[in-house]
């Protein structure tokens, strides 16, 4: 009997780990042939769990991701200075490297360059890495230049990137390697400068045009001012974090890598992700899961969804009347919408609404009816649906809710593309049994949220 029950339970945890692959399936797919930029601090590199992180690494590299790695080493800058015997001198939180501070830049970022090397090659039986094969590509891609004297202050070898070597990148990207780049730089005249990660990692990004920037941090993501995760957010809202951190070093370790993610958003990279790197499992939830397991930073739009007021209630009409005159949607009566407005939400380019949807919460019931769904038609190309649901899943899962119906006659399509699944009217709670009109005969199409 206990054989049993132990067979069962390893069969469960098989369908269980099936279950999860297949719904990993469309992210994965998503992935595919997209450029990632990943950077992380030397605080990551020398936590036990940066082996975790490798394999996750190596993982995302053999699904197909084009992958450039950009490495900090800040500790390990200190802890080299410390053995030669220099002193460190800072100037407004930037480090002065002086002939003898960038020995030891060379030694650490060297050091650290080759360890990263060798684990990315590891490829032991019964290990994640077995059969891996990857190929690690360093080298001078990032061109520098000297900061200079700043109120008075030679900063020496300190640097900024002057530019990226983005043909050369693309092409170790297309024969199948990861990039590794060190926060050191070089110049024309053959002189090496030392480079903040954040300005290695941002102006790679930006240059490549890549699709996502994740960043690693110790904390589980962002955190608003409660210290809770920040699951999602705009650029916009990054900002006002930023505004909200004091003068602490703590403080101004964050403030780069928040600068980071606000230069990235401003200048093409279409997402930033923020995980931590004490965890074993948040890079691969945060890019293969629905949920995630750190902050997605969507690059901020000239259209704003937000939720709707009374005085949208005009637009809402204007919006929604050819529809009702065609029969698609159920007539509201402006008294209606004015009673209903805040079940709404809008989506508007220059204050003029050209999208909307509605949510009706049945508590009790854990479900919500997803209604009233649309786009004006000079404005459905593009992403803009699939923004609009997301905001609805967002104002629904703040109310505790796990999942959303919708009833729809010519939309069915469509809302399985965006993850419903057609079932019965026996679904719907009960109070919307009882309300469904079978003259109409809508299609009943649910998703889990």
């Amino acid at each position: 009997m206990v054989i049993t029950q132990a067979k069962n339970s390893s069969n469960n945890g098989d369908k269980d780990y099936v279950k999860w692959f297949r719904n990993a399936a469309p992210y994965i797919n998503q992935h595919r042939e997209k450029t990632v930029v990943l950077m992380f601090g030397g605080e990551a590199v020398q936590h036990p769990n940066f082996a975790n992180i490798i394999h996750d690494i190596a993982l995302l590299r053999s699904l197909g991701v084009k992958l450039v790695i950009v490495h900090g080493a800040r500790p390990q800058i200190a802890e080299r200075a410390g053995l030669l015997g220099v002193q460190q001198q800072f100037e407004q939180h930037l480090r002065i490297t002086d002939p003898k501070t960038l020995m030891a830049v060379k030694d650490a970022t060297g050091s650290l360059r080759v360890h990263i090397e060798a684990l990315l090659t590891t490829g032991l039986a019964n290990s994640p890495m077995h059969g891996s094969q990857i190929r690690v590509s360093t080298g001078n891609f990032v061109i520098a230049r000297p900061i200079g004297v700043k109120g008075g202050v030679d900063y020496q070898h300190t640097g900024l990137v002057r530019r990226i070597d983005v043909e050369g990148i693309e092409q170790q990207l297309d024969f199948g390697s990861i990039v590794l780049l060190s926060p050191v730089g070089y110049s024309t005249t053959g002189e090496v400068f030392n480079l903040a990660l954040e300005d290695v990692a941002t102006q790679t990004a930006i240059s490549l045009e890549a699709d996502k920037l994740i960043t690693f941090t110790e904390d589980e993501g962002l955190l608003d001012s409660d210290g809770s995760l920040i699951r999602s957010c705009s650029v916009r809202k990054v900002k006002e974090l930023l505004d909200s951190y004091g003068g602490e070093e703590t403080d101004h370790v964050r403030q780069l890598l928040l600068r980071a993610i606000i230069q990235s958003g401003e200048n093409g990279v279409e997402r930033c992700h923020c995980v931590s790197y004490l965890s074993e499992t948040a890079l691969l939830q945060e890019l293969f899961t629905r949920d995630g397991a750190g902050t997605l930073i969507a690059k901020d739009h000239k259209e704003n969804i937000t939720t709707a007021s009374i005085d949208d209630v005009g637009g809402i009409l204007e919006l929604i009347q050819p529809l009702e005159e065609e029969g698609v949607l159920v007539r509201r009566s402006r008294k209606l919408l004015e009673t209903e407005i805040d079940r709404f939400i809008v989506l508007k380019k220059e204050e003029v609404i050209i999208a909307c949807a509605a949510l009706y919460p049945y508590i009790d019931e854990n479900i919500g009816e997803l209604a009233c769904v649309v786009i004006h038609p000079d404005y459905r190309s593009g992403n803009r649906g699939e923004r609009l649901i997301a905001a609805v899943e967002a104002f629904a899962k703040r109310q505790k809710l796990d999942q959303l119906f919708v009833l729809t006659t010519v939309s069915g399509h469509w809302f399985r593309e965006q993850g419903f699944v057609e079932t019965t009217i026996d679904s719907l709670p009960r109070e919307k049994q009882e309300l469904y009109n079978f003259q109409r005969k809508s299609k009943v199409l649910v998703k889990g949220i």
